[in-house]
């Protein structure tokens, strides 16, 4: 059963409509919301097991915008790329690939393994104006506040890389084990706020194709992080990052944004690795300053 969503009244004013494109030998899947004639296009990175229905709730708070959100390869409605291993490379290859087709030059944004997908490409080369990082991966995974954590999934996803196919992707897919991820990353202590993020976590964190894409993906998001491509980025940046993350604490966000030619930092209270969905008004907020989008008072 779906669990409503406090924003859905907000999305449902959206056009949204679902599109593919040839990438890479692949399929891309992706969804464009908001309006045609938007000044501001802006393509969305979503994260690590996710798909892009996890930045809606941001969306939602950005009407006048574009937004082009694909579902990673393997993830969601996009099946893997074809003869390819999905490590980082791969990935950021397959965003400049995927930003050339549908929308040159457009503002990047990405989230959680999502910066470091979208910092990838950036400092690879993909052209864009601005660069949009929320809950940016800012050090080291097995260095963070819940490092003991971070080494517990890398043995879990290990396991169910190696056990037999079938009991491996079961556990992998383990509705228990998404609900205690679910728990916790969220801090809302709002009853109906949290119901929505578990039952977004239990409809689309298990949408992977199979667990040898997962494996290869969680292997990068834990190898890699926004600092190795900070230097190489010339982009005006915005950095959103929250106090209570888990990931990455705010202190090694503060150092972070240093590292950027033209950067800004953002610091959202009382949150943690979920501010798409538990602060997504200021998240939105955020942006639509970094952008200079002038809000629309109807809405």
């Amino acid at each position: 059963m779906t669990v409503p969503s406090p924003y859905d009244e907000r999305l449902s004013r959206l056009p949204v409509q679902r599109r593919e494109v040839a990438v890479r030998g692949g399929t891309t899947a992706y969804w464009v919301y908001g309006p045609a004639e938007a000044e501001t296009t802006v393509i969305a990175v979503h994260g690590f097991r996710g798909d892009h229905h996890g930045l809606e709730p941001v969306l939602a708070f950005l009407p006048e915008v574009r937004v082009i959100a694909p579902d990673l390869p393997g993830f969601g409605e996009t099946a893997p790329t074809p003869g390819r291993r999905h490590d980082l490379d791969e990935y950021a290859a397959w965003l400049t690939d995927f930003a050339a087709a549908v929308a040159p030059g457009a503002t990047i944004l990405g989230h959680s393994f999502g910066s470091i997908v979208t910092s990838a490409a950036v400092a690879g080369g993909l052209a864009t104006s601005h660069l949009i990082l929320l809950n940016p991966i800012g050090a080291p995974a097995l260095a963070g506040p819940k490092g003991v954590m971070t080494r517990l999934a890398v043995l879990y996803y290990a396991l169910g890389a190696r056990l037999p196919e079938r009991v491996g992707t079961a556990l992998l897919r383990n509705r228990l084990i998404v609900r205690i991820m679910s728990i916790t990353m969220a801090k809302t202590r709002d009853p109906a706020l949290r119901r929505f993020i578990h039952g977004q976590h239990d409809a689309y964190f298990s949408r992977f194709s199979d667990r040898d894409v997962l494996h290869d993906a969680f292997v990068a998001s834990v190898s890699h992080d926004v600092r190795e491509f900070a230097p190489a980025i010339t982009a005006p940046t915005l950095l959103v990052a929250a106090d209570r993350d888990d990931i990455t604490p705010i202190e090694a966000q503060r150092e972070l944004v240093t590292l950027f030619d033209d950067a800004t930092l953002v610091e959202i209270a009382r949150v943690g690795h979920l501010i798409h969905y538990e602060t997504p008004a200021e998240a939105a907020g955020a942006i639509r300053r970094f952008l200079r989008v002038p809000v629309e008072r109807d809405r």
